[in-house]
């Protein structure tokens, strides 16, 4: 584990979310993330995007579905990055909150040529993280540790954090007071993420994904408390929504391979069946706005 890192011990809140619960998620994940995102080496576990209007058929094969998916997950860290003005000024360390099987921390080391911390809570995550920036040729770049970003002690170390679908699961305060600490002065936090706008659905997708989605309001507030103002906003919700349509198809094919064709695979039938059923539903709650999905950047005051 490095130095500057600890992981603190698993705690239930007062809204019945429990901690422990991440790690053993994510973990439990990994061959069913690599089924239907793999093979690598940029594997990524989040929403992607899709051109306003653009629903493409899904009486295709499997395969061309995946590989939609994949193209979609790698335009939303496009997006952001040009969202981020990147390129004009890449960070020279950053930090990847939550990095998942490091998919994001290898794209910023070989597209702008960043010193990426994959920061990640599962453990076994870690061997797969470095064997795919070693395929990517970016072993030099990427660094993955395991640690909890609440207990993040690093000062002035980042030029810049990102976070794709991760803050969900964590104290947005702890996570901005951690950040303000970590980023210099001037640098940025980009984050990626989904948010509340009818409560009712909250712990519906609370406890699929086993995460505590917030609001944007107390987003903003948290970051301003830790010194960090609110630069970009972009409103990605339409254009996320079709992703859920496509996973579904897949997961429609996937169910047909094993009952029809009577072939494996890694990810069990029941949750096959539930996740067809639930991304349906995900499909309502997207397309009506209950949930807005969205690419932010905070900028830390100089000051």
């Amino acid at each position: 584990m490095d130095q500057h890192l600890a992981v603190r011990p698993a705690v239930a809140d007062d809204m019945g979310f429990d901690e422990k619960q991440v790690p053993l998620y994510y973990s439990r994940k990994t061959l069913d993330i690599l089924h239907k995102y793999g093979p690598g080496p940029r594997v990524h576990y989040h929403l992607g995007l899709f051109e306003p209007g653009d629903t493409p058929n899904t009486t295709v094969s499997q395969d061309v579905i995946r590989r939609r998916l994949v193209a979609a997950q790698e335009a939303m860290v496009e997006r952001a990055a040009t969202l981020w003005n990147v390129a004009a000024n890449p960070p020279a360390h950053l930090l990847d909150v939550g990095c998942g099987l490091g998919g994001g921390s290898i794209y910023w080391a070989q597209r702008h040529r960043s010193s990426v911390t994959a920061l990640t809570v599962a453990g076994d995550h870690v061997p797969v993280i470095a064997d795919f920036a070693r395929q990517a040729g970016v072993a030099d770049l990427v660094s993955p540790v395991l640690g909890d970003v609440h207990h993040l002690r690093d000062e002035n170390r980042y030029d810049a954090a990102v976070a794709f679908e991760s803050s969900g699961y964590m104290d947005r305060e702890v996570l901005f007071e951690n950040m303000a600490q970590a980023i210099r002065p001037g640098g940025w936090f980009g984050i990626q993420e989904h948010f509340v706008r009818r409560p009712e659905w909250t712990s519906f997708i609370d406890g699929y994904y086993k995460t505590r989605l917030g609001t944007l309001t107390e987003y903003i507030s948290a970051a301003r408390k830790a010194g960090f103002v609110l630069e970009d906003d972009e409103d990605i919700t339409d254009r996320v929504t079709e992703f859920w349509v496509q996973s579904m198809a897949w997961t429609a094919l996937e169910l047909d391979r094993i009952e029809q064709a009577g072939e494996s695979s890694p990810i069990a039938r029941e949750r096959l069946a539930e996740s067809a059923l639930t991304h349906g539903r995900f499909f309502r709650v997207w397309r009506d706005r209950s949930i807005e999905t969205r690419i932010l950047l905070f900028r830390l005051r100089s000051n």
